[in-house]
C-alpha cells in the first residue's frame, strides 16, 4: 500500500514539490552566503519524492544554531515552499482519493517552515529517535 501510495504521491505532486525544492536549493547555491540551505533543500526534495514509509524526528543534538538557521530559512525559501504545500493540499483537499495526500502535504508545511534541527528516517527506524515530529498519513487511513 506503501508503495502505491508513494506512486500516486509522485504523479500528483511530489515530482512538482521536488522540482520546488531543488529550485530552493539552486537559488540558496547563487545567492552565495545562504549555501547551507541548499542542504535541507536537497534532503526534503528526496523525501518530497518519495514520504510515506519515512517520518520527521528531533534531532536530539540540535541547539540555538538550528533556530538561527530555521529563521534564515524561513525568508528565504520556507515560506513559499510552505505556500506550495498549503495550495497542492488544497487542490487534492477536492477529491476523496487526495485527502490523505492533503494532510500529507500540511505536515510537510511544517516541516517546510524550519527544517533544521530535524531528520528524515526510516518509520521502522523511527523509535530509535527521541521524538518523531510527523509523518505522512498513510493513503487510506485516516490522519
Amino acid at each position: 500500500m506503501r508503495t502505491i501510495g508513494n506512486l500516486l504521491w509522485l504523479l500528483l505532486s511530489g515530482i512538482e514539490m521536488a522540482i520546488a525544492y531543488v529550485f530552493a536549493a539552486l537559488v540558496a547555491v547563487v545567492l552565495v552566503i545562504t549555501i547551507p540551505l541548499a542542504v535541507p533543500a536537497v534532503r526534503l526534495a528526496g523525501f518530497t519524492l518519495w514520504p510515506f514509509g519515512r517520518v520527521v524526528v528531533r534531532r536530539a543534538s540540535a541547539g540555538a544554531g538550528s533556530v538561527v538557521a530555521n529563521v534564515v530559512w524561513f525568508v528565504v525559501a520556507g515560506w513559499w515552499l510552505a505556500l506550495l504545500h498549503v495550495l497542492f493540499g488544497l487542490l487534492l483537499a477536492l477529491t476523496i482519493i487526495g485527502i490523505p495526500f492533503t494532510v500529507a502535504h500540511l505536515k510537510l508545511a511544517g516541516l517546510a517552515l524550519s527544517p533544521y534541527g530535524k531528520d528524515v528516517v526510516e518509520a521502522r527506524f523511527a523509535h530509535q529517535h527521541e521524538v518523531v515530529v510527523s509523518a505522512p498519513a498513510r493513503p487510506g487511513s485516516p490522519g
